[in-house]
């Protein structure tokens, strides 16, 4: 007979899965593996990871439960104390959106400086700017059609200093290949780095969790076995056919956004991305697994 775990309210709650499969329990070992290194990093202690993941628990709890939840079925559910519960509820998210709205605004300039023809050269490749100009095409221009509710000069500051733009003699504006790498300041790292990595968790765990056929794309080709030269020429590659695909997949997106402005059905969002990694595996004991297909 197996011994179900109480909230200390002698309400029975679910059997801890980790004790009937530790398949469950070696994932989330391997996934939280490289988060505790960023944790560390970032001079955050385990206690304070304990109540981060505390508090997650009870918002994720009570969305999924529906607002009419009491805390005590939030406490069954997590197994979080019921007086935690209430104190969790009722705190006040601090979270500052600025970070999330200025990472946006920059993504949004730079992402129409690649896509919109009016803004490219003849070869496709985003054209120079004058900084300021009577008409259309200039920098301030294009920070305008994304937001007037941002100074043109605050945007130009911003992107010249992470060295994602540069000015010339001439007084025009370019924008560099670091564009394309991501963004150097600190605090809009950590924004995509939740943004991207949770949309991709979410991808991952919806297909866990399906019934049937996974919902979302979510694949990765792995090999193993290869030399430091080798995998450096397929580092070349994927960033040549990323980068591509993510530019093709942003002009197309660019385009559908443009046709769906005014209509009142569009409520959805998306979120594509690319990503690779390599690391040393060792000295090399077992070459039965020369190679993996698409997972």
């Amino acid at each position: 007979m197996e011994l179900l775990h109480t909230n200390g309210h002698n309400a029975p709650m679910t059997p801890d899965p980790f004790t009937k499969s530790s398949l469950f329990e070696q994932a989330v070992r391997a996934i939280l593996r490289p988060l505790v290194r960023a944790l560390i990093a970032q001079g955050v202690t385990a206690p304070s990871f304990y109540r981060i993941i505390k508090q997650t628990y009870v918002e994720v709890a009570a969305n999924a439960a529906g607002n009419a939840a009491t805390d005590s079925q939030v406490s069954v559910m997590t197994g979080v104390h019921r007086r935690d519960v209430k104190t969790l509820r009722a705190a006040e998210t601090d979270a500052d959106a600025s970070v999330a709205r200025k990472s946006s605004t920059l993504a949004t300039v730079v992402g129409r400086w690649i896509t919109q023809p009016d803004l490219s050269t003849a070869t496709g490749a985003p054209s120079p700017l004058p900084r300021s100009a009577a008409t259309p095409p200039s920098f301030d221009h294009l920070v305008q059609s994304v937001s007037r509710d941002i100074r043109p000069r605050a945007v130009l500051d911003e992107l010249e200093r992470q060295s994602i733009i540069s000015i010339d003699a001439d007084g025009l504006v370019h924008l560099n290949p670091a564009a394309l790498v991501g963004p150097a300041d600190l605090d809009q790292k950590l924004h995509f780095f939740s943004e991207n990595l949770g949309d991709h968790m979410n991808a991952a765990v919806e297909n866990l969790l399906a019934d049937g056929p996974s919902p979302f794309l979510e694949r990765a080709v792995f090999y193993n076995h290869l030399t430091k030269t080798s995998v450096t020429a397929i580092v070349q590659d994927v960033r040549t056919v990323g980068i591509k695909t993510l530019q093709d997949i942003n002009s197309r997106a660019a385009h559908l956004q443009n046709a769906d402005k005014d209509n009142p059905d569009a409520t959805m969002r998306f979120r594509f991305g690319v990503f690779l990694y390599s690391d040393d595996d060792g000295p090399v004991h077992d070459t039965s697994d020369q190679k993996s297909l698409p997972k």
